[in-house]
């Protein structure tokens, strides 16, 4: 028996070194060991943690202002508090009145992209990974016109179709926190719309995720934005057609 155990030991020794998932997990009697039991309930605070966490953001807006860009808008969704936002996924889909109001204001000459920043259901990745991550992504874009970036608390996905319509956007990015799992509670994700209007659907956009330490590095994640936005521009389409046919050769960008 001893024999047979030991290639198991091993095999769960090596793939434990490739990734952060759970395998090969030891056992006292029929039950986990207690380090392996209270390293999974350490994991599971921190996701629900990371969900519950609220984004500041005015010290974010004050980051990116002083070292990366100055135009930052500070908006809000329909949903007025956390509990409301993961309760009802639609309020979290559309702006509130006063930042509807905000948007009006701004000038309405065609732009090339809106970026747009969500907490999502991770602030925690937004705060890790976004100011890092534009610092790379930007001067890759230095022949479009930006939009003010917008940062939106109690945001979802879809809400950036509204702002890249108001902003008169011909693509819209929003940089999201993802769902937090049980190994990855910083994971950030970004969604890329042509012509970004309420009512797009998620066959329309592509979506890059898993952008953190441990996954996407930030000049990975940078470059393939770079690609999908060109792209978009270059036939006016983002979405599962587009996805088909791009060509990514090891995360470097390529026409």
């Amino acid at each position: 028996m001893s024999d047979t155990l030991q290639p198991a030991a091993a095999l769960a020794v090596r793939l434990r070194a490739l990734t952060p998932a759970r395998v090969g997990l030891g056992r006292t009697g029929v039950s986990l060991q207690t380090r392996d039991l209270l390293d999974f309930q350490r994991a599971h605070a921190q996701a629900r943690d990371a969900v519950h966490a609220r984004l500041d953001s005015a010290a974010l807006a004050a980051e990116i202002e002083s070292s990366i860009r100055p135009e930052v808008l500070q908006l809000h969704s329909a949903a007025a508090g956390r509990a409301e936002y993961l309760q009802r996924p639609d309020l979290g889909r559309r702006l509130n009145e006063a930042s509807r109001a905000l948007l009006a204001e701004q000038p309405r000459d065609e732009v090339d992209l809106a970026i747009v920043i969500a907490d999502g259901l991770s602030a925690l990745a937004v705060e890790r990974h976004v100011p890092e991550l534009l610092q790379e992504l930007l001067p890759r874009l230095s022949d479009l016109w930006l939009a003010p970036i917008c940062i939106v608390q109690q945001g979802r996905v879809a809400i950036a179709d509204e702002i890249g319509q108001a902003l008169n956007a011909r693509i819209s990015v929003i940089l999201i926190g993802e769902r937090p799992g049980l190994s990855s509670p910083d994971s950030l994700g970004a969604y890329i719309t042509w012509q970004p209007r309420p009512g797009r659907t998620d066959a329309e956009r592509n979506c890059i995720s898993n952008i953190r330490a441990e996954g996407l590095s930030y000049a990975q994640a940078a470059a393939q934005l770079g690609f999908y936005l060109r792209a978009a521009r270059r036939r006016q389409l983002t979405g599962v057609a587009l996805k088909e046919e791009s060509q990514l050769l090891g995360g470097v960008e390529s026409e």
